[in-house]
């Protein structure tokens, strides 16, 4: 089992950046594919970025060249670094976790809120 608890969210500007963090409890996640999801309100969750066990990332087009995954394996912490950030950013964003063999997430945290004001 894979606890996920995410910080960082706020209220900025356009422009402002924003770091995001995830921090997971219980088994070493370093095993782990880690993912940032967004949800909009009205909209399906997209995902935003995804960072394999062996540092593969995949980023969403609408945030390549602005935002940047990370991960510290000591820490048991995957970040998101949120550069240039746009109104069309606002989301609740959400961490996730899967096994490299599964195809879905399994295990999710609670959220963090990122507000855009323009």
């Amino acid at each position: 089992q894979v606890q996920l608890v995410e910080s960082g969210g706020g209220l900025v500007q356009a422009g402002d950046s924003l770091r995001l963090s995830c921090t997971a409890s219980g088994r070493t996640f370093s095993s782990y594919d880690m993912g940032w999801f967004r949800q909009a309100p009205g909209k399906e969750r997209e995902s935003v970025v995804a960072i394999s066990w062996r540092d593969n990332t995949n980023y969403a087009d609408s945030v390549k060249g602005r935002f940047t995954i990370s991960k510290n394996n000591a820490k048991n912490t995957v970040y998101l670094q949120m550069n240039s950030l746009k109104p069309e950013d606002t989301a609740t964003y959400y961490c996730a976790a899967k096994s490299p063999w599964r195809g879905n997430y399994d295990y999710w945290g609670q959220g963090t809120q990122v507000t855009v004001s323009s």
